[in-house]
């Protein structure tokens, strides 16, 4: 009976892909915190979401691991490194050992940490080309988990999100369906009862021509990959002003999440 719950990380749980009716971002973080209010009393569950796009491990842990510690919830969900993994010349092994240095602090306060491996990239442009580090870390995570006794969301082996309808059209941030199957993993990976499974099989799409799949390609290099290959050259990160979203209310994202759910 979890009654408090803080998420920290980068943009895959600050919700990025995840557009609610009103312009904001939901995300796997958000919907998981409505399955675990659910098993509360109505008004005794408090949750807030600390994660911010483009963060990198470091900056996770000195902005928002302070700040969940301060809050001592029973829950923390801890992501972060994934945008460390990407940047050319960094060490998976380097990065586990910050990120295990994180969680021996974590555990020390909150009741239980979460801990999430990366995606299997070997169907995302540019990435794939990472697959064996991002690996080689998602290792390193379990390992971690295994020493400090953290259950682990494990999304290199939840198979329906390297489905195309899983992803925004960023290639890089889940769908509104996306994140939900993500959500539903994180519960039954605490042992809830989910009201969906995430490993129902999408339903069978028409196949797709070479001219068709190169015409994307095109598109997605043009609206995302140039901008973001900008970005790292200047220096500059997506989450420079954004703000996270704080304390939110399980009924105000059930009210946001039900047109796209």
């Amino acid at each position: 009976m979890i009654g408090s719950y803080v998420a920290v990380g980068d943009s895959f749980t600050e919700g990025v892909g995840d557009l609610g009716p009103d312009g904001a971002f939901v995300g796997w973080a958000d919907r998981f915190a409505v399955l675990l209010a659910d098993r509360r009393p109505e008004g005794d569950f408090d949750y807030t979401n600390l994660a911010v796009r483009g963060k990198l491990l470091d900056q996770i842990v000195e902005d928002q691991l302070t700040r969940a510690k301060e809050l001592a919830p029973d829950l923390v969900s801890f992501c972060a490194g994934g945008n460390d993994i990407i940047r050319p010349g960094t060490d998976p092994d380097e990065v586990a050992e910050r990120f295990e240095r994180a969680v021996a602090d974590l555990t020390s306060v909150v009741g239980t940490v979460l801990v999430t491996t990366g995606f299997d990239t070997r169907g995302v442009p540019v990435l794939k080309h990472m697959r064996g580090k991002i690996a080689t870390y998602n290792l390193h995570i379990r390992s971690i988990a295994d020493r400090y006794g953290c259950p682990v969301l494990d999304l290199w082996s939840l198979r329906t999100i390297q489905d195309r309808r899983a992803w925004d059209g960023d290639r890089l941030h889940l769908s509104p369906e996306g994140h939900t199957r993500v959500a539903l993993r994180a519960g039954q990976v605490l042992g809830l009862e989910v009201p969906a499974d995430p490993d129902q099989p999408w339903p069978p799409l028409p196949p797709r021509g070479t001219l068709e799949m190169r015409r994307d390609n095109i598109h997605w290099a043009r609206e995302y990959l140039v901008p973001w290959i900008g970005r790292r050259l200047r220096g500059e990160s997506s989450g420079d002003r954004v703000v996270a979203k704080g304390s939110l209310s399980p009924d105000d994202i059930k009210m946001r999440i039900e047109p796209v759910a």
